[in-house]
């Protein structure tokens, strides 16, 4: 039975679609019979797409120290239906912040926290002024987070 590995993430500009995609270029890489990988713009995604998941990544902007207002209205529409159905579920997060990531990643954790998700890695959080090495960084996560998980080391 194939796992499946889902990326959601806020893409308010043509930068953070790029992070998406090479999120889920990265996961791809693994060319795993035993991953789907599925992404998904956080308004779009519901709580289906993390019910049937084996792993999510959770990708967001730094919006006055805080995530995006997608993924808090994803965590909003998502939070009752998966609390206690997702519990263990691995975990990663990458951050285009434009100040120090910290306290995104912290409001993030928060809610997670309640929905008792396991994290895999430290946050990748991508800050400063744009850098092409960002893609690569998600690039990287996707592909470790897939390994991960066919592995069964997740």
């Amino acid at each position: 039975m194939k796992k499946k590995l889902t990326i959601i993430a806020n893409t308010p500009s043509i930068n953070t679609r790029l992070l998406l995609d090479q999120t889920a270029l990265g996961a791809k890489s693994i060319q795993s019979n035993l991953i789907d990988v599925q992404h998904y713009e956080a308004s779009k995604a519901d709580h289906n797409c993390v019910l049937n998941s084996s792993g999510i990544i959770i990708g967001t902007t730094e919006n006055l120290g805080y995530m995006s207002g997608m993924i808090k209205d994803f965590f909003d529409r998502i939070y009752y239906e998966c609390l206690e159905k997702t519990e263990g579920l691995p975990y990663a997060i990458y951050i285009r912040a434009g100040h120090d990531g910290t306290s995104t990643d912290m409001n993030i954790k928060k809610i997670i926290t309640g929905l008792k998700w396991k994290q895999i890695q430290k946050p990748v959080i991508l800050k400063g002024d744009w850098n092409q090495e960002f893609s690569q960084q998600c690039h990287t996560l996707g592909a470790t987070m897939a390994a991960g998980i066919e592995s069964n080391i997740y």
